[in-house]
């Protein structure tokens, strides 16, 4: 009995570990990372740093992001955003993919790589997904939807299943469009990013959880 309480004791001061010491987390992405049209102190990176500050985290977190990338930019250049200081990466990629109508199979097999890349380096990953459009037909929507839940479980990462979904939870389009959107109505407004951060932080703390 004092053996197993000590252990449950143990196994208590250990879990915070990873939330108690400084970490690196490197955000690889597109625009919605790079923060498109806001200022600085705005985009996705920032608050979330913010976030994760608020909720006790000593954490730097940064900005991968390129507008404009595909998964095939983030490819080209995931061996030089992972550097030596990183400890865990998030992939936020795929939407340009979905804009342009890059085949499914391209995409998985840019993700693909870029998850290869990560796991070789021992790096816990949070996969970012996209919901695709109807707009390609229901086949490539069935085949690009399926990339991102295939590919964590393939690589054993954490899925936030699409990157804009929280902002339409219980709202309108047009008060999407008109509240948490910009003007182009592709990239979030600085309120809209904050939603993003409240609903995916804790998934954020998750995947520091698994850094070890």
């Amino acid at each position: 009995m004092a053996a197993t309480f000590v252990g449950l004791f143990c196994a208590l001061l250990l879990a915070p570990l990873a939330r108690a010491e400084q970490i690196t987390i490197a955000v690889l992405g597109d625009s919605l990372t790079q923060g498109y049209g806001l200022p600085v102190e705005d985009g996705l990176v920032p608050q979330l740093e913010r976030w994760l500050h608020a909720n006790g985290v000593k954490v730097t977190v940064l900005n991968a992001g390129v507008s404009g990338d595909t998964t095939a930019g983030g490819l080209a250049r995931v061996d030089w955003t992972l550097t030596p200081d990183v400890d865990a990466l998030i992939v936020a990629l795929g939407g340009n993919d979905l804009l342009r109508g890059i085949a499914p199979a391209v995409a998985r097999r840019n993700l693909d790589g870029i998850l290869i890349a990560a796991a070789n380096k021992g790096l816990p990953v949070l996969l970012i997904g996209h919901a695709a459009p109807g707009n390609f037909g229901a086949d490539y929507k069935t085949a690009f939807d399926a990339l991102y839940p295939e590919l964590a479980v393939q690589y054993s990462a954490l899925l936030y299943p699409d990157f804009l979904s929280t902002l339409n939870d219980g709202r309108s389009q047009t008060e999407v469009l008109q509240t948490l959107m910009q003007a182009d109505a592709i990239h979030p407004n600085a309120a809209g990013v904050n939603l993003i951060v409240q609903s995916l932080g804790p998934v954020v703390l998750d995947l520091i959880d698994h850094e070890d």
